[in-house]
């Protein structure tokens, strides 16, 4: 069977990829490279205004002051040079409704494109969109990616990207794509709640996660602990980044001889995935209720994650609280309490990384997943 998996974050096409070949299925990933962090895409879509600061200030002064979008014009000319190449396929997924991070008028005429030359299509709900945010901004969960601007309103240009998809051409696109995939599926429990009752969902299926990829190493501790915090500028508030520093703060002064804190930012992926091999514990994000791919791919490697990990999916899995990963609550305080708690018992560290690495074998094994995803795709 072909299929074709449109967009990339992180690594979940490439490693969905990977698993459906490995059961005899032909499948090809094309999209952007997923920004600064440079992950590998088989047919890539060049954002040509990334880097070149003549043409992002070229593409700011045109889209202020004739509503053009330079951009968005950039990357419908490349789809439609690729259609031999984007036609013809069994299933087609699409990570999101914006793929290409186009306004909504491209991302409709490039779904229609790839709906009218393929046969079933689905879409993947992972990362910000318009039922996600809608959930979110309705302060239905305990708490969420919005939260920091429901605390303080002067954020709000932080989350402009985020409230795009509660505009009325976003939720015009949004509307559009529903009415015409095969169905939805979500990557996490994040995303599993908004969608739970749409008539459209099809059910969640767990990141999955290239574990040749990711080499287990069993926690060495001589001197101190290892804390890493990986900071995305792009999503700081989003993630959290403000906690954990605030965190950091406090359990610093306090255990100054005992620990050792490395911190890195926006850093390209193959840089980022080889940046914390020496540490112990992994702050990753707060605003969480499951674990993303940064969570997934550090646990595989055997350390303890600070990430969502909420009575939600510990309900989901039938996992104890604090026995796989670290639920990292929106409070510093909280967060620094639980870094005490592995400082001041380092037995724990080792059980703990332990469990991640078995629970990302047994649950988010990208074999099984592309099985799920199969299952899904045939049936619908």
């Amino acid at each position: 069977m072909k299929i074709l998996l449109i967009g990339e974050y992180n690594s979940l096409h490439r490693f969905l990829k990977d698993g459906l070949i490995k059961l005899g299925h032909d499948a090809v990933v094309v999209g952007l490279n997923d920004g600064f962090k440079k992950v590998d895409v088989d047919i890539e879509i060049y954002n040509y205004f990334e880097s070149n600061w003549f043409l992002k200030l070229l593409r700011k002064v045109t889209k202020k002051l004739f509503k053009i979008d330079l951009y968005s014009i950039s990357i419908w000319q490349q789809i439609k040079k690729l259609k031999l190449k984007l036609s013809g396929y069994d299933i087609v997924q699409i990570i999101n409704e914006t793929p290409f991070q186009c306004s909504a008028t491209i991302e409709t005429k490039i779904f229609n494109l790839i709906l009218n030359n393929n046969k079933k299509t689905f879409l993947s709900s992972c990362g910000d969109d318009h039922i996600s945010i809608s959930y979110a901004n309705k302060q239905i969960p305990r708490y969420s990616i919005l939260s920091p601007y429901f605390d303080n309103k002067v954020l709000k240009e932080h989350f402009s990207y985020s409230y795009k998809y509660l505009k009325p051409e976003f939720r015009k696109l949004h509307l559009h794509i529903f009415k015409h995939i095969n169905g939805v599926i979500a990557s996490d429990i994040d995303y599993h709640f908004p969608l739970k009752n749409h008539p459209k969902y099809l059910g969640m299926v767990p990141n999955p996660i290239k574990l040749e990829e990711f080499s287990y190493q069993l926690p060495s501790i001589e001197k101190q602990i290892v804390i890493f915090h990986g900071i995305n500028s792009h999503n700081y508030l989003k993630k959290g980044n403000d906690i954990f520093e605030e965190a950091l703060d406090i359990i610093s002064s306090k255990y100054q001889d005992n620990i050792e804190i490395i911190t890195v930012r926006s850093l390209p992926y193959k840089e980022y995935i080889n940046s914390y091999n020496r540490a112990h514990i992994l702050l990753d994000q707060v605003y969480a209720y499951d674990q993303g791919f940064n969570a997934l791919e550090a646990m595989a490697k055997g350390k303890v994650v600070f990430t969502g990990a909420e009575k939600e999916w510990s309900d989901w899995y039938k996992i104890k609280a604090d026995s796989v990963a670290i639920n990292a609550l929106p409070n510093a305080k909280a967060i620094a309490e639980k870094l005490e708690w592995l400082i001041q018992n380092p037995e724990k560290i080792i059980e703990i990384s332990k469990n991640a690495r078995a629970f990302v074998e047994k649950e988010h094994h990208n074999i099984q997943s592309a099985e799920c995803y199969l299952n899904k795709w045939f049936n619908n």
